[in-house]
């Protein structure tokens, strides 16, 4: 019997992710369909329900429910309880565990694409929602040296920083005064939307201080190559987009679910192709 696999989210018309499963089910002979859910707030808990009670094999998480999902899984992951969300889901006979896959996932990325190591780096993050924690502690783990966070509203970078459980050096920042800090930097990711299509000529932050060489990552894989990346490769630094993250944890995903790691790179290029494989 075919298993059932799929995405939560609100909205989720705009998901890439059944496109890339269902093609690596398929690569790989394996008899199981990927959907997409349209799920509102109100309507998680019943959701999480349909799950047990259709027999749905895995899950996958997305804005705006990655929070708000755990109270209501069987068990949670040690690291998905340290972030503080869930983006992916295994059925175990009658029980939901939930785990975090989007920070393994961009490090994973970021190492492979980058040819970086993470031990001993500065690093500035831009923004502090979800995605910035799941980074986060994932580069924490990893054992950078430094962490600062800088976030339009720099409470809430403060408040990531001080949540976190794990010692690694850091201060939170306004974005000016990270502007003005850039040369300290070896990596620089952006974890927010700013710059996401359509609004493709805004940027989360100047580039004028920054140095050559320095590692530039954006989160956002639509455009593919956002303003800010643009900027950054003129300056001369390494510049990353986010369809590495999104492909490394679906993949770390799948592996959970099937136990199998599929054709990383196969993804990628299933993604960059529904994409048109354009850069701006």
């Amino acid at each position: 019997m075919k298993q059932l696999y799929g995405v939560i989210g609100c909205p989720i018309h705009h998901s890439l992710s059944p496109l890339m499963h269902n093609d690596a089910f398929q690569t790989l002979g394996i008899d199981a369909h990927y959907h997409a859910f349209y799920v509102e707030k109100e309507a998680l808990p019943a959701a999480i329900e349909g799950i047990k009670a259709l027999g749905i094999a895995g899950i996958n998480v997305t804005i705006p429910h990655k929070t708000a999902v755990i109270a209501l899984l069987d068990s949670v992951d040690e690291t998905a309880k340290r972030i503080g969300a869930v983006n992916t889901i295994v059925r175990e006979n009658d029980r939901l565990i939930g785990y975090n896959t989007d920070g393994p996932g961009f490090v994973r990325a970021l190492i492979e694409e980058t040819n970086t190591m993470i031990q001993g780096k500065r690093i500035l993050l831009i923004g502090a929602g979800g995605a910035a924690r799941g980074i986060y502690f994932s580069l924490a783990t990893a054992q950078a040296e430094q962490i600062d966070i800088c976030n339009r509203t720099k409470e809430k970078a403060e408040q990531l920083i001080e949540e976190s459980d794990i010692l690694v050096s850091g201060r939170a920042y306004s974005l000016i005064e990270a502007e003005e800090r850039l040369s300290q930097y070896d990596i620089i990711i952006n974890t927010t939307s700013v710059g996401l299509s359509p609004n493709v000529d805004a940027m989360p932050l100047s580039l004028d201080h920054l140095n050559e060489r320095t590692i530039v990552s954006d989160i956002i894989y639509n455009p593919l190559e956002t303003k800010w990346l643009k900027e950054a490769r003129k300056k001369g630094a390494i510049v990353q987009n986010g369809v590495g993250m999104f492909v490394y944890q679906g993949a770390l995903a799948f592996e959970k679910w099937t136990g199998v790691f599929p054709d990383v790179e196969r993804m990628k290029q299933v993604v960059i192709q529904q994409l048109g494989g354009k850069t701006c």
